[in-house]
């Protein structure tokens, strides 16, 4: 059994080495999880190990936490302002959750194994990760972080046909690669084929591996964009997160931001991006035009004639009754409730403010998870920082359109990660991507660059550049082939600014959205009711032969 294990712990080493921010060693995705599939055939194989499936199951989930504890260890580092005691209890979620998903993945494909052959289960397999997949961005636990498609982001010339098949596209030519890989290794291993056979293995392999790699570089190399030139600035101030709320004022704040946009900006400057929460006073919605924070922002963009100011901001809105579900008491007296929210606004020359509340909420800092049932919980979460629980959001995508009929989609930091959400925006009429986010919370971690390399893949499965405004960085303009233009350094005060090409063509994912994802999910669910028929039908048999007997 410890040389499973290891075999599990090296596919969790190769998946790290291989995945974001570290370069020239993508294609060790490849072959990554060739060591985990030889160890869940050995154990399926073994005519001396007893209790088969907890053994793959908790083996199988060893390799998948070695790889996202070493992936994503700076979560623990934007919780450690809750104290480092709950930072660890509440990290070891994440670090714990997706691994488990995976290792359940596994144990459903050795459930396979034991009512088909190895070829219909191995596809059986490939329709349940990719399930995994879908379910881990779709529920209240959200988290498709770690999804296999993002592995790519490093090496976004690798898959320009994103645009096509969003990054489930990259998940399934990752595990198709790996399988092909096993299967060949396995037949060399034990001499089931002839030698002529296991160079058409050979070439199977080589061919999942070029020809998706070849057609992508083709895409690459001959994508031009059309020119439709808008000047846009993007502010990155700086502020140190801890010293956001009550430290720093927030008309100083705001001082910083407007000064460095004023640095680099033309008289012909478009858009000025300023990061989340670059205004943390909160401001009344209904009554925002009075609100001094408003008030300077309206000045700042007084002086470009063609201004827009997309900034991030924390709103609330008042009632005198609980009108959503999400409705906060205000006071003691139980008349006066509020709903708070993690916000992007579009100030420009009117009178016109437009509102977006960020949707994909953070599991557990700024939303419980099925509130429902763990409602009860929302005090024990407010200890965690900042506003656990408590935000509320808007039910759909949202696109700020400026006064010449630009359309820009507006996204808040976690966002960012999914690509079916964005596209939504994409398709209501958004030309380019403002990714308004701080990154701070992390330190200078690997998490940092690893959203920012995400960023790149929102790029190409839209066809739109991406505007990417960071609090303390990385601040970046991205083309529409995924090219990083400009960039920031990490921690310090600095303004960009650049001519973008807006777009208003709309992709194939773009307008289909995760319909791989979503026809795995289908398969999925067929497969699992399948094993649960075969088992009902065992235990009756098996009842029926006792009763028989008796």
């Amino acid at each position: 059994m410890k040389k499973n294990i290891l075999l599990s712990i090296l596919s969790g080493l190769l998946l790290w080495i291989a995945w974001s921010p570290t370069q020239y060693t993508t294609f060790l995705l490849f072959g990554a999880l060739v060591p985990m599939l030889v160890m869940m055939e050995k154990i399926i194989g073994s005519e001396t190990v007893t209790r088969k499936g907890a053994k793959l199951f908790w083996a199988a989930f060893i390799g998948f936490f070695i790889w996202n504890t070493l992936c994503i260890y700076w979560v623990y580092n934007s919780l450690k302002g809750a104290g480092e005691v709950i930072a660890l209890f509440v990290s070891i979620i994440p670090y714990s959750l997706g691994p488990l998903l995976m290792a359940l993945t596994c144990w459903l494909y050795y459930r396979m194994r034991l009512l088909t052959d190895r070829a219909i289960s191995l596809a059986g397999f490939v329709a349940l990760w990719l399930g995994y997949e879908y379910l881990h961005q779709v529920w209240d636990l959200n988290f498709p972080w770690m999804s296999l498609g993002n592995g790519f982001a490093v090496a976004h010339q690798w898959v320009q046909w994103y645009e096509y098949t969003g990054i489930y596209g990259g998940s399934l030519w990752i595990l198709l690669t790996n399988i092909l890989f096993f299967i060949a290794y396995i037949s060399y291993k034990h001499n089931t084929v002839t030698k002529r056979q296991h160079i058409r293995q050979i070439v199977a392999f080589a061919a999942a591996v070029v020809l998706p790699l070849g057609l992508s570089l083709i895409m690459y190399y001959t994508y031009t964009e059309q020119e439709n030139p808008s000047n846009v600035v993007i502010a990155q101030p700086n502020i140190d997160p801890y010293a956001k709320a009550g430290t720093i004022p927030h008309k100083t704040q705001l001082r910083i931001a407007a000064q460095i946009s004023d640095s680099v900006a033309q008289p012909n400057t478009e858009f000025f991006i300023w990061p989340e929460t670059a205004i943390a006073g909160y401001m009344n919605e209904d009554n925002i035009r009075k609100d001094s924070l408003y008030l300077f922002a309206k000045q700042f963009i007084k002086k470009y004639r063609n201004g827009n100011l997309i900034t991030g901001a924390e709103t609330l809105r008042l009632y005198d009754n609980r009108a959503t579900s999400t409705a906060m008491p205000a006071d003691t007296t139980g008349k006066l409730f509020y709903d708070q929210y993690n916000t992007a606004l579009h100030i420009e020359n009117s009178s016109n403010v437009q509102f977006y509340h960020k949707s994909k909420l953070v599991p557990g800092a700024e939303e419980i998870p099925f509130i429902s049932v763990f409602g009860f919980m929302k005090p024990a979460f407010e200890h965690l920082g900042g506003s656990s629980g408590g935000y509320a959001g808007q039910p759909e995508a949202g696109v700020f359109y400026s006064q010449s009929g630009i359309g820009v989609d507006p996204v808040i930091c976690y966002e960012s990660i999914f690509g079916e959400y964005v596209g939504e925006s994409v398709a209501k009429g958004a030309q380019f991507i403002a990714i308004i986010t701080n990154d701070g919370w992390w330190e200078n971690t690997s998490g940092k660059d690893q959203h920012l390399d995400y960023a790149k893949l929102r790029a190409i499965e839209t066809r739109r550049w991406v505007c990417r405004s960071a609090n303390t960085g990385i601040s970046a303009f991205i083309n529409q082939r995924g090219d990083i233009v400009k960039r920031t350094d990490w921690w310090v005060k600095t303004a960009i600014k650049h001519d973008i090409n807006l777009n208003s063509d709309l992709t194939f994912y773009v307008r289909y959205g995760d319909y791989l994802a979503r026809a795995a999910g289908l398969l999925s669910i067929g497969i699992i009711f399948w094993l649960i028929f075969h088992v009902t039908i065992r235990k009756r048999k098996v009842s029926a032969h006792v009763s028989e007997y008796r």
